[in-house]
This record gives C-alpha cells, sequence and structure tokens, in this order.
C-alpha cells in the first residue's frame, strides 16, 4: 500500500539529509518523528543526476513524492567557487529549476528547499533578517552559488503566483554535526578544526589555527536543523524564506570553538594561532526573530553538548568520515 505522504529528501548523504533521516526515525517527540502514514525517501547523486532533465523526472516517476525536501547542491571550497564561478551557477541552477518544475509537474504539495547565509548581501547592516536577502550583491567570492541559491526563492514566488503552490525556503546558519566533511582545505570550520586537532593529538604537534579566533559565528548542530525542516515541512505555511538559526546572544568566537574543540578532544598541547593568515569576515549575525515567533518553545541543544556528540562520531568513525 502506498503511503498518503510520501517525502522525497535529496542530497542525503551529507550532514543535513544524515540527520534528518536519523531524527524522522528515532526522535521521541511526535511532532518531529515519523508518522504512520508517512514514507520517507533519501536519495543521492547516485540514484539520478539532478542537473539532467530526464533524470530527474525518471526519479519523480519512480518515488511518487507528495513532498520534497531539496538539499542537493553543486559545492565547494572558497578556491573552487572563485575559479568556477559560471559553473557553480549553471550546475546549481539547473538543479533547482529541474526539482521545482518536475515537482510542479508531478502535483508536489509542498517543497522545501536549503538556501545558504552566503546568499546575504557582501555589504549590509547586522543581524540580517529575510527580507534582505536581495538587498544588494552577495560577495564576489561565491556569487555563482549565491545567485543560483537566491533564484530559488524568486521561483518560489513566481510559482505561488503563478500556479499557487506552496514551495518555500529555509535559511540555516553554520551547520555542524556528523556526517560532515572533514577536508582539512574544502570544509567549514567546525569540521576542519576537530581534524586538525586529531592530528595534532595524534602526532603529538600543535594545534595551528587559522586567523585571530576574533570572528564570531552562530552555529547550529544538525540534528536541531533536521527537527526545524520537519517543522517547515508540515506546519510552515509561507512561501517566503525562514533563517533557521540559534539566537544572536549563542553566537561564538572562531577562539572559543577551538578551545572546546581542544577540551571535548581531550587534546593537552600547544594551540597556536597563526596571525597571518585571514580571519575573514568578522561577523554574519542572522536574526531568528521570525522563528522563535512562529516556533516559541524550541529547544536548541547547548553548543558543548553538541560539539561533543559530533566529536565523538568523528572519532570513532575517522577511517570512513569524508576527509
Amino acid at each position: 500500500m502506498v503511503a498518503a505522504t510520501r517525502i522525497l529528501v535529496t542530497g542525503s548523504s551529507g550532514l543535513v539529509g544524515k540527520a534528518i533521516q536519523k531524527v524522522v526515525n528515532t526522535c521521541p517527540d511526535a511532532r518531529y518523528a515519523r508518522k504512520e502514514d508517512e514514507e520517507w525517501i533519501f536519495v543521492t547523486s547516485k540514484d539520478a543526476d539532478l542537473r539532467d532533465l530526464a533524470q530527474t523526472q525518471a526519479l519523480f516517476d519512480r518515488v511518487k513524492p507528495t513532498h520534497v525536501i531539496h538539499l542537493a547542491a553543486f559545492v565547494g571550497g572558497l578556491f573552487r567557487n572563485m575559479k568556477y564561478k559560471a559553473d557553480f551557477y549553471m550546475d546549481n541552477s539547473r538543479m533547482n529549476e529541474n526539482v521545482l518544475s518536475v515537482s510542479l509537474a508531478h502535483g508536489v504539495q509542498k517543497v522545501v528547499s536549503c538556501l545558504s547565509t552566503c546568499i546575504f548581501p557582501d555589504k549590509t547592516s547586522y543581524p540580517i533578517d529575510e527580507g534582505m536577502i536581495h538587498a544588494g550583491p552577495p560577495h564576489a567570492s561565491n556569487e555563482g552559488y549565491a545567485y543560483a541559491k537566491r533564484m530559488i526563492d524568486v521561483m518560489n514566488r513566481m510559482y505561488a503566483d503563478q500556479h499557487g503552490v506552496r514551495y518555500t525556503s529555509v535559511v540555516p546558519t553554520n551547520i555542524f554535526g556528523a556526517w560532515d566533511n572533514y577536508g582539512l582545505e574544502e570544509s567549514h570550520v567546525i569540521p576542519g578544526l576537530m581534524h586538525k586537532c586529531y592530528l595534532a593529538k595524534k602526532n603529538g604537534t600543535p594545534f595551528i589555527v587559522g586567523g585571530t579566533g576574533a570572528p564570531l559565528r552562530q552555529f547550529i548542530f544538525s540534528e536541531d536543523l533536521a527537527r526545524l525542516f520537519i517543522w517547515v515541512l508540515r506546519e510552515y505555511d509561507e512561501v517566503s524564506p525562514i533563517i533557521l538559526s540559534v539566537p544572536e546572544k549563542d553566537e561564538v568566537s572562531i577562539r572559543y570553538v577551538a578551545e572546546s574543540i581542544a577540551e571535548v578532544m581531550g587534546f593537552n598541547g600547544r594551540l597556536v594561532w597563526d596571525a597571518t593568515r585571514s580571519d575573514g569576515q568578522f561577523k554574519k549575525t542572522a536574526c531568528n526573530d521570525k522563528l522563535m515567533r512562529l516556533l516559541p518553545g524550541f529547544e536548541f541543544t547547548s553548543f558543548k553538548d553538541a560539539l561533543a556528540q559530533s566529536v565523538d562520531w568523528f572519532v570513532e568513525n575517522y577511517e570512513t568520515a569524508r576527509k
């Protein structure tokens, strides 16, 4: 018997997709757990290249989804973003256009797409909020990726106006958790620092961190984000994007992050700050007032608890983790 609600999750091999899979299968809170009439289908690029319209159509023909969480994206580090701007724009645009157009053709009731805080204007005031996405150009270093992601919001609004569908998007801040990419050159800050600290402890060398540690960031645990994705899918009825982030008061410095990783990992050696490396942008503070107004009782996992879980997973799965 075919389930009444069939939820297709694209890009499910990454940390967010894996977290959603864990939450729907194990969460004790019925608000976020799998419902009896739901079937969740998690797919990766091995199942279909979403840049290809025919493959996207074939995937939807097989799965017959009623709802979609669209996580798939063509991503890379700073160097790749700068060198291949056109590729990042075209590949992500094709992927997003295919997913939305095929969703419409198949009568999908709701699509939730994942954006990124990098889509916000390079020159802006803080904290940033949902109304500022299109208020100026993004940073030139990742403009291909950023503009492709911005267009999801544009398409959602146009699809709503023309077809009356509820396609929406979320904007998470810096995500961390199990199943991340721990590459020393291509990873985000927390998984990269975890890997560096692990190697420093193993080799008896200093834990060297680039920059001064002064910049501030908001970090959201992947399992908290997974619960919020499920809430958005089931309960958030707006087409306009929503920022998914911890409050501004929970913003922490990179120095605090590095020192916390060293503490959790039991590293007792020297922590060295390489001030010859750029700090990057000092802050990217995001406002989560809209989320807290709509879901006032949501409780985020504390940074230290989430970090401990993330470090434990990385250490236990070091040999097979992406790096």
